[in-house]
Protein backbone atom coordinates (compact mmCIF):
# COMPACT_ATOMS: atom_id res chain seq x y z
CA UNK A 1 0.00 0.00 0.00
CA UNK A 2 1.07 3.84 -1.03
CA UNK A 3 2.42 6.12 2.32
CA UNK A 4 -0.69 8.41 1.11
CA UNK A 5 -3.28 5.75 2.23
CA UNK A 6 -1.42 4.96 5.21
CA UNK A 7 -0.99 8.55 6.27
CA UNK A 8 -4.80 8.86 5.85
CA UNK A 9 -6.26 5.60 6.35
CA UNK A 10 -8.20 6.93 9.59
CA UNK A 11 -10.36 9.22 7.24
CA UNK A 12 -11.13 6.98 4.80
CA UNK A 13 -13.52 4.62 4.66
CA UNK A 14 -12.89 2.40 1.93
CA UNK A 15 -10.77 2.19 -0.87
CA UNK A 16 -10.86 0.22 -4.13
CA UNK A 17 -9.40 0.58 -7.66
CA UNK A 18 -10.16 -0.56 -11.20
CA UNK A 19 -10.21 0.38 -14.86
CA UNK A 20 -12.63 2.93 -15.63
CA UNK A 21 -12.99 3.86 -19.20
CA UNK A 22 -11.80 1.09 -21.60
CA UNK A 23 -11.52 2.23 -25.33
CA UNK A 24 -10.63 -0.97 -27.94
CA UNK A 25 -9.55 -0.18 -31.68
CA UNK A 26 -11.29 -3.10 -33.42
CA UNK A 27 -9.58 -4.19 -36.92
CA UNK A 28 -9.50 -7.01 -39.18
CA UNK A 29 -5.98 -7.92 -39.66
CA UNK A 30 -5.79 -9.85 -42.97
CA UNK A 31 -7.69 -7.25 -45.08
CA UNK A 32 -5.37 -3.91 -43.83
CA UNK A 33 -3.11 -5.53 -46.71
CA UNK A 34 -4.84 -4.18 -50.08
CA UNK A 35 -3.77 -7.93 -51.46
CA UNK A 36 -4.79 -10.28 -48.91
CA UNK A 37 -8.35 -7.91 -49.29
CA UNK A 38 -8.40 -8.88 -53.53
CA UNK A 39 -7.16 -12.78 -52.36
CA UNK A 40 -10.85 -12.76 -50.28
CA UNK A 41 -12.96 -10.92 -53.43
CA UNK A 42 -11.17 -13.25 -55.71
CA UNK A 43 -11.46 -16.78 -53.87
CA UNK A 44 -14.91 -16.14 -51.07
CA UNK A 45 -16.85 -14.04 -53.56
CA UNK A 46 -15.47 -14.77 -57.24
CA UNK A 47 -15.04 -10.77 -58.13
CA UNK A 48 -11.52 -9.74 -60.06
CA UNK A 49 -10.82 -6.48 -59.95
CA UNK A 50 -12.12 -5.24 -56.93
CA UNK A 51 -13.69 -1.78 -58.05
CA UNK A 52 -15.24 1.09 -56.38
CA UNK A 53 -18.37 -0.01 -57.42
CA UNK A 54 -18.10 -3.20 -55.62
CA UNK A 55 -16.98 -1.00 -52.32
CA UNK A 56 -19.84 1.68 -52.66
CA UNK A 57 -22.06 -1.87 -52.79
CA UNK A 58 -20.95 -2.92 -49.71
CA UNK A 59 -21.58 0.29 -48.22
CA UNK A 60 -24.87 0.01 -49.63
CA UNK A 61 -25.81 -3.59 -48.13
CA UNK A 62 -24.95 -2.02 -44.73
CA UNK A 63 -26.93 0.85 -44.96
CA UNK A 64 -30.03 -1.25 -45.60
CA UNK A 65 -29.39 -4.03 -43.48
CA UNK A 66 -29.08 -1.23 -40.59
CA UNK A 67 -32.61 0.42 -41.34
CA UNK A 68 -34.48 -2.77 -41.20
CA UNK A 69 -32.48 -4.10 -37.97
CA UNK A 70 -32.74 -0.44 -36.12
CA UNK A 71 -37.03 -1.25 -36.93
CA UNK A 72 -36.44 -4.60 -35.63
CA UNK A 73 -34.56 -3.16 -32.26
CA UNK A 74 -36.91 -0.40 -31.96
CA UNK A 75 -33.77 1.57 -31.86
CA UNK A 76 -33.89 5.18 -33.17
CA UNK A 77 -30.91 6.21 -36.22
CA UNK A 78 -30.49 10.10 -34.92
CA UNK A 79 -27.79 12.54 -35.61
CA UNK A 80 -25.45 12.99 -32.88
CA UNK A 81 -25.86 15.74 -30.62
CA UNK A 82 -23.36 18.61 -30.39
CA UNK A 83 -23.33 18.01 -26.52
CA UNK A 84 -22.43 15.25 -24.07
CA UNK A 85 -23.74 12.06 -26.05
CA UNK A 86 -23.77 10.20 -22.63
CA UNK A 87 -26.26 12.74 -21.25
CA UNK A 88 -28.47 12.38 -24.81
CA UNK A 89 -28.30 8.48 -24.84
CA UNK A 90 -29.55 8.38 -20.87
CA UNK A 91 -33.19 7.81 -21.78
CA UNK A 92 -33.01 5.22 -24.27
CA UNK A 93 -29.93 3.25 -22.06
CA UNK A 94 -32.77 3.81 -19.03
CA UNK A 95 -35.28 1.48 -20.56
CA UNK A 96 -33.10 -0.95 -22.67
CA UNK A 97 -33.18 -4.80 -21.18
CA UNK A 98 -30.31 -6.94 -21.23
CA UNK A 99 -28.33 -7.39 -24.35
CA UNK A 100 -30.72 -5.10 -26.32
CA UNK A 101 -29.47 -2.11 -28.58
CA UNK A 102 -31.16 1.15 -27.43
CA UNK A 103 -30.49 3.64 -29.46
CA UNK A 104 -27.85 4.43 -32.16
CA UNK A 105 -26.42 7.82 -33.21
CA UNK A 106 -24.80 8.64 -36.52
CA UNK A 107 -21.88 11.27 -36.52
CA UNK A 108 -19.04 12.12 -38.99
CA UNK A 109 -15.68 10.73 -38.21
CA UNK A 110 -12.17 9.80 -39.14
CA UNK A 111 -11.65 6.21 -40.19
CA UNK A 112 -9.26 3.76 -42.22
CA UNK A 113 -11.33 2.64 -45.41
CA UNK A 114 -10.69 0.62 -48.34
CA UNK A 115 -10.61 3.07 -51.75
CA UNK A 116 -10.05 1.49 -55.01
CA UNK A 117 -7.94 3.07 -57.24
CA UNK A 118 -8.44 2.88 -61.60
CA UNK A 119 -11.09 4.03 -63.98
CA UNK A 120 -13.98 1.83 -65.69
CA UNK A 121 -12.66 2.14 -68.97
CA UNK A 122 -10.12 0.09 -69.03
CA UNK A 123 -11.44 -1.95 -65.60
CA UNK A 124 -8.42 -1.81 -64.19
CA UNK A 125 -8.29 -1.33 -59.92
CA UNK A 126 -6.08 -1.42 -56.99
CA UNK A 127 -6.56 -1.16 -53.62
CA UNK A 128 -5.43 0.90 -50.73
CA UNK A 129 -5.85 1.62 -47.33
CA UNK A 130 -6.95 5.45 -46.90
CA UNK A 131 -7.92 7.87 -44.30
CA UNK A 132 -11.48 9.48 -45.14
CA UNK A 133 -13.95 11.38 -42.93
CA UNK A 134 -16.89 9.50 -43.09
CA UNK A 135 -20.25 8.71 -41.75
CA UNK A 136 -20.21 6.13 -38.87
CA UNK A 137 -22.37 4.57 -36.29
CA UNK A 138 -22.59 4.25 -32.39
CA UNK A 139 -24.50 1.49 -31.20
CA UNK A 140 -25.23 2.24 -27.84
CA UNK A 141 -26.19 -1.19 -25.75
CA UNK A 142 -27.01 -2.43 -22.86
CA UNK A 143 -24.70 -5.70 -22.66
CA UNK A 144 -26.13 -8.32 -20.41
CA UNK A 145 -22.74 -8.77 -18.19
CA UNK A 146 -21.15 -5.32 -18.98
CA UNK A 147 -24.14 -3.44 -18.91
CA UNK A 148 -24.13 0.62 -20.87
CA UNK A 149 -21.47 0.33 -23.33
CA UNK A 150 -21.28 1.96 -27.06
CA UNK A 151 -19.79 -0.06 -30.70
CA UNK A 152 -18.99 2.50 -33.37
CA UNK A 153 -19.03 0.66 -36.38
CA UNK A 154 -17.33 2.31 -39.72
CA UNK A 155 -20.61 0.82 -42.65
CA UNK A 156 -16.91 0.79 -45.37
CA UNK A 157 -14.63 -2.22 -45.92
CA UNK A 158 -12.78 -3.61 -43.84
CA UNK A 159 -15.09 -2.11 -41.12
CA UNK A 160 -13.04 -0.57 -38.47
CA UNK A 161 -14.32 -0.28 -35.29
CA UNK A 162 -14.35 0.81 -31.56
CA UNK A 163 -15.53 -0.72 -28.41
CA UNK A 164 -16.11 1.33 -25.36
CA UNK A 165 -16.79 -0.37 -22.50
CA UNK A 166 -16.25 0.69 -18.25
CA UNK A 167 -15.74 -1.37 -15.42
CA UNK A 168 -17.89 0.24 -13.36
CA UNK A 169 -20.58 -0.88 -15.12
CA UNK A 170 -19.25 -4.68 -15.05
CA UNK A 171 -18.63 -4.20 -11.54
CA UNK A 172 -22.36 -3.19 -10.36
CA UNK A 173 -23.76 -6.37 -12.33
CA UNK A 174 -20.96 -8.59 -10.30
CA UNK A 175 -21.74 -6.87 -6.88
CA UNK A 176 -26.06 -7.17 -7.80
CA UNK A 177 -25.12 -11.33 -8.61
CA UNK A 178 -23.56 -12.44 -5.38
CA UNK A 179 -26.13 -9.91 -3.74
CA UNK A 180 -24.14 -7.06 -2.25
CA UNK A 181 -25.49 -3.78 -1.01
CA UNK A 182 -23.92 -0.96 -3.12
CA UNK A 183 -23.72 3.16 -3.79
CA UNK A 184 -23.41 4.20 -7.13
CA UNK A 185 -24.64 7.55 -7.91
CA UNK A 186 -22.60 8.11 -10.74
CA UNK A 187 -19.15 6.43 -12.26
CA UNK A 188 -17.98 5.28 -8.70
CA UNK A 189 -18.83 3.44 -5.58
CA UNK A 190 -19.78 5.63 -2.37
CA UNK A 191 -20.88 2.80 -0.51
CA UNK A 192 -19.72 -1.46 -0.72
CA UNK A 193 -21.25 -3.93 1.85
CA UNK A 194 -18.50 -6.17 0.77
CA UNK A 195 -15.32 -3.51 0.10
CA UNK A 196 -12.96 -6.54 0.02
CA UNK A 197 -14.99 -8.36 -2.82
CA UNK A 198 -15.19 -5.57 -4.51
CA UNK A 199 -11.37 -5.07 -4.92
CA UNK A 200 -11.24 -9.06 -5.84
CA UNK A 201 -13.74 -8.45 -8.46
CA UNK A 202 -11.89 -5.47 -10.14
CA UNK A 203 -8.82 -7.58 -9.89
CA UNK A 204 -10.39 -10.74 -11.25
CA UNK A 205 -11.30 -8.72 -14.79
CA UNK A 206 -9.92 -10.92 -17.69
CA UNK A 207 -8.90 -10.33 -21.17
CA UNK A 208 -11.11 -12.91 -22.37
CA UNK A 209 -13.82 -10.46 -20.59
CA UNK A 210 -13.16 -8.00 -22.87
CA UNK A 211 -13.06 -10.33 -26.03
CA UNK A 212 -16.42 -12.00 -25.24
CA UNK A 213 -17.82 -8.86 -25.25
CA UNK A 214 -16.37 -7.01 -28.27
CA UNK A 215 -16.65 -9.89 -30.43
CA UNK A 216 -19.67 -11.04 -29.58
CA UNK A 217 -21.28 -7.09 -30.64
CA UNK A 218 -18.60 -6.71 -33.57
CA UNK A 219 -19.93 -10.02 -35.43
CA UNK A 220 -23.57 -8.61 -34.62
CA UNK A 221 -23.11 -5.76 -36.43
CA UNK A 222 -20.55 -6.92 -39.53
CA UNK A 223 -23.26 -9.04 -41.37
CA UNK A 224 -21.27 -8.73 -44.37
CA UNK A 225 -19.42 -11.95 -43.85
CA UNK A 226 -20.39 -15.52 -43.28
CA UNK A 227 -20.11 -18.27 -40.99
CA UNK A 228 -17.46 -20.16 -43.24
CA UNK A 229 -15.70 -17.10 -44.10
CA UNK A 230 -15.11 -15.89 -40.63
CA UNK A 231 -14.08 -19.40 -39.98
CA UNK A 232 -11.50 -20.05 -42.93
CA UNK A 233 -10.46 -16.31 -43.80
CA UNK A 234 -10.02 -14.84 -40.37
CA UNK A 235 -12.72 -12.27 -40.85
CA UNK A 236 -12.81 -11.90 -37.28
CA UNK A 237 -11.66 -8.31 -36.14
CA UNK A 238 -9.10 -8.26 -33.26
CA UNK A 239 -9.15 -5.80 -30.39
CA UNK A 240 -6.22 -3.53 -29.10
CA UNK A 241 -5.81 -1.01 -26.64
CA UNK A 242 -6.69 2.41 -27.96
CA UNK A 243 -7.55 4.41 -24.38
CA UNK A 244 -7.01 3.37 -20.78
CA UNK A 245 -8.12 5.22 -17.80
CA UNK A 246 -7.13 3.20 -14.02
CA UNK A 247 -8.75 4.76 -11.27
CA UNK A 248 -8.35 4.82 -7.41
CA UNK A 249 -10.62 5.85 -6.02
CA UNK A 250 -10.27 6.69 -1.77
CA UNK A 251 -13.91 7.08 0.18
CA UNK A 252 -13.61 9.66 3.05
CA UNK A 253 -15.70 9.39 6.00
CA UNK A 254 -16.53 12.76 6.13
CA UNK A 255 -16.45 15.53 2.99
CA UNK A 256 -14.53 18.06 5.23
CA UNK A 257 -11.54 16.69 5.72
CA UNK A 258 -11.29 15.69 2.00
CA UNK A 259 -12.14 19.52 1.26
CA UNK A 260 -9.61 20.42 3.66
CA UNK A 261 -7.04 17.66 2.00
CA UNK A 262 -8.06 19.04 -1.53
CA UNK A 263 -7.23 22.37 -1.03
CA UNK A 264 -3.48 21.21 0.29
CA UNK A 265 -3.00 19.53 -2.67
CA UNK A 266 -4.02 21.69 -5.37
CA UNK A 267 -1.91 24.44 -3.42
CA UNK A 268 1.01 21.97 -2.88
CA UNK A 269 1.39 20.16 -6.34
CA UNK A 270 1.89 23.24 -8.46
CA UNK A 271 5.66 21.66 -9.48
CA UNK A 272 5.18 18.10 -9.43
CA UNK A 273 5.47 18.49 -13.22
CA UNK A 274 9.42 18.37 -12.77
CA UNK A 275 11.21 15.56 -14.83
CA UNK A 276 12.57 14.35 -12.08
CA UNK A 277 8.88 13.92 -10.37
CA UNK A 278 7.68 12.32 -13.45
CA UNK A 279 10.40 9.72 -13.81
CA UNK A 280 9.58 8.33 -10.52
CA UNK A 281 5.92 8.51 -10.89
CA UNK A 282 5.67 6.82 -14.33
CA UNK A 283 8.35 4.73 -13.81
CA UNK A 284 10.25 5.86 -17.33
CA UNK A 285 13.09 8.15 -17.66
CA UNK A 286 12.98 11.18 -18.77
CA UNK A 287 15.56 11.88 -21.22
CA UNK A 288 17.03 14.25 -24.51
CA UNK A 289 15.37 12.07 -26.62
CA UNK A 290 11.68 12.51 -25.41
CA UNK A 291 9.35 14.74 -27.10
CA UNK A 292 6.28 14.46 -25.14
CA UNK A 293 4.04 16.81 -23.19
CA UNK A 294 5.91 17.08 -19.30
CA UNK A 295 4.41 19.53 -17.16
CA UNK A 296 1.76 19.46 -14.22
CA UNK A 297 -1.26 21.90 -14.36
CA UNK A 298 -4.46 22.63 -12.36
CA UNK A 299 -7.24 22.60 -14.94
CA UNK A 300 -10.96 23.15 -15.11
CA UNK A 301 -10.29 25.99 -12.13
CA UNK A 302 -13.92 27.27 -12.57
CA UNK A 303 -15.72 23.96 -11.51
CA UNK A 304 -15.91 23.11 -7.81
CA UNK A 305 -13.70 20.19 -7.78
CA UNK A 306 -10.44 21.58 -10.22
CA UNK A 307 -7.95 19.06 -11.87
CA UNK A 308 -4.34 18.17 -11.10
CA UNK A 309 -2.88 16.85 -13.93
CA UNK A 310 0.66 15.61 -14.56
CA UNK A 311 1.36 14.99 -18.24
CA UNK A 312 3.88 11.92 -19.77
CA UNK A 313 4.12 11.41 -23.51
CA UNK A 314 0.45 10.53 -25.19
CA UNK A 315 -1.13 10.10 -21.30
CA UNK A 316 -1.12 11.98 -17.52
CA UNK A 317 -2.28 11.23 -14.28
CA UNK A 318 -4.77 13.12 -12.62
CA UNK A 319 -6.16 13.64 -9.20
CA UNK A 320 -9.37 15.54 -8.32
CA UNK A 321 -12.31 15.24 -5.59
CA UNK A 322 -15.78 13.92 -6.64
CA UNK A 323 -19.17 13.54 -5.47
CA UNK A 324 -17.79 15.21 -2.21
CA UNK A 325 -16.14 12.18 -0.75
CA UNK A 326 -14.45 10.33 -2.79
CA UNK A 327 -10.43 11.41 -4.29
CA UNK A 328 -9.65 9.94 -7.44
CA UNK A 329 -6.09 9.38 -9.09
CA UNK A 330 -6.80 8.33 -12.27
CA UNK A 331 -3.62 7.37 -14.62
CA UNK A 332 -4.69 7.35 -18.33
CA UNK A 333 -3.57 7.06 -21.71
CA UNK A 334 -4.06 7.07 -25.16
CA UNK A 335 -0.87 4.54 -26.24
CA UNK A 336 -0.30 1.69 -23.83
CA UNK A 337 3.42 1.58 -25.59
CA UNK A 338 4.64 4.29 -23.47
CA UNK A 339 4.35 2.23 -19.94
CA UNK A 340 6.42 -1.06 -22.24
CA UNK A 341 2.87 -2.86 -22.76
CA UNK A 342 1.81 -4.09 -25.93
CA UNK A 343 -1.64 -3.00 -27.21
CA UNK A 344 -3.14 -6.11 -27.87
CA UNK A 345 -6.26 -6.78 -24.84
CA UNK A 346 -3.88 -9.93 -24.23
CA UNK A 347 -1.39 -7.69 -22.33
CA UNK A 348 -4.38 -6.67 -19.65
CA UNK A 349 -2.63 -7.87 -16.93
CA UNK A 350 0.66 -6.44 -17.61
CA UNK A 351 -1.38 -3.15 -18.10
CA UNK A 352 -3.02 -3.47 -14.90
CA UNK A 353 -0.04 -3.92 -13.09
CA UNK A 354 1.98 -1.12 -14.83
CA UNK A 355 -0.86 1.89 -14.32
CA UNK A 356 -1.32 0.83 -10.60
CA UNK A 357 2.37 1.28 -10.01
CA UNK A 358 1.87 4.53 -11.20
CA UNK A 359 -0.88 4.97 -9.10
CA UNK A 360 1.18 4.38 -6.36
CA UNK A 361 3.59 5.95 -7.54
CA UNK A 362 2.00 9.36 -7.87
CA UNK A 363 0.54 9.36 -4.33
CA UNK A 364 3.89 8.46 -2.33
CA UNK A 365 4.96 11.47 -4.33
CA UNK A 366 2.03 13.53 -3.09
CA UNK A 367 2.94 11.93 0.25
CA UNK A 368 6.39 13.33 0.38
CA UNK A 369 5.02 16.63 -0.74
CA UNK A 370 2.49 16.78 1.82
CA UNK A 371 4.85 15.03 4.59
CA UNK A 372 5.70 18.51 6.53
CA UNK A 373 6.53 19.55 10.06
CA UNK A 374 3.29 21.31 9.78
CA UNK A 375 1.51 18.65 9.22
CA UNK A 376 1.95 16.25 12.09
CA UNK A 377 1.71 19.42 14.54
CA UNK A 378 5.67 18.88 15.17
CA UNK A 379 6.41 22.61 14.84
CA UNK A 380 3.79 23.44 17.39
CA UNK A 381 5.59 20.87 19.84
CA UNK A 382 9.21 22.20 18.75
CA UNK A 383 8.02 25.51 20.97
CA UNK A 384 6.72 23.61 24.28
CA UNK A 385 8.71 22.18 27.15
CA UNK A 386 10.34 18.37 27.45
CA UNK A 387 9.69 16.29 30.58
CA UNK A 388 12.00 13.60 30.62
CA UNK A 389 11.46 9.63 32.02
CA UNK A 390 13.70 10.97 35.06
CA UNK A 391 11.17 13.90 35.85
CA UNK A 392 14.14 16.19 33.78
CA UNK A 393 12.35 19.35 32.70
CA UNK A 394 14.01 20.92 28.73
CA UNK A 395 12.66 23.81 27.50
CA UNK A 396 11.30 24.43 24.35
CA UNK A 397 12.90 26.11 21.42
CA UNK A 398 12.87 29.49 20.44
CA UNK A 399 11.36 29.33 17.22
CA UNK A 400 11.90 33.20 16.79
CA UNK A 401 15.78 32.93 17.24
CA UNK A 402 17.30 33.97 14.06
CA UNK A 403 19.89 30.97 14.21
CA UNK A 404 16.89 28.30 14.39
CA UNK A 405 14.87 29.95 11.75
CA UNK A 406 17.75 29.71 9.23
CA UNK A 407 18.03 26.11 10.26
CA UNK A 408 14.04 25.21 9.58
CA UNK A 409 14.31 27.86 6.43
CA UNK A 410 16.95 25.24 5.01
CA UNK A 411 14.61 22.04 6.12
CA UNK A 412 11.45 23.26 4.50
CA UNK A 413 13.62 24.00 1.55
CA UNK A 414 13.32 20.51 0.40
CA UNK A 415 9.96 19.58 1.39
CA UNK A 416 8.32 19.64 -1.95
CA UNK A 417 10.92 17.42 -3.53
CA UNK A 418 9.70 13.65 -3.81
CA UNK A 419 13.14 12.87 -3.30
CA UNK A 420 13.25 9.07 -2.95
CA UNK A 421 14.21 8.25 1.08
CA UNK A 422 17.37 10.12 0.33
CA UNK A 423 16.88 12.69 2.67
CA UNK A 424 16.27 13.13 6.23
Amino acid sequence: MNAFYEHHKNSIRFHYRCFDRILLNGLIQPFQQPERAIGFFSTYREKFPVSRDVLTEIADQFQYWLKNRSQKWNAPVLDAPAGRRDEFVEPYLKKAKPDQVAVILKAREPARIMTAIGNKKDNRWHLQISQRWVSQYNFYVNDRHWGRMFVRMCPYFPFSARVCLNQHHWLANRLRQEGIDFQQPSNIFLKCGNPQRLQELADSLTPQDLLTCGQKWLTAFTPFFSEKERKEAGCQHRLFFAQVEYCDNLIFHRRVALDALGERLLDANRTIGQPNKITMIFGRKVTKHYRGKLQTVIEDMDLPNPVIRSHYGNGFAKQYVRDHLALRTEPATNNVTDYGVKKAVENLPQLRQKMSAITDNYLNVQQDILETFLDGGQLRQLAEPTVLANGKRIPGLKLDHPRLLAVMHALVRFAQIAAGNTFS
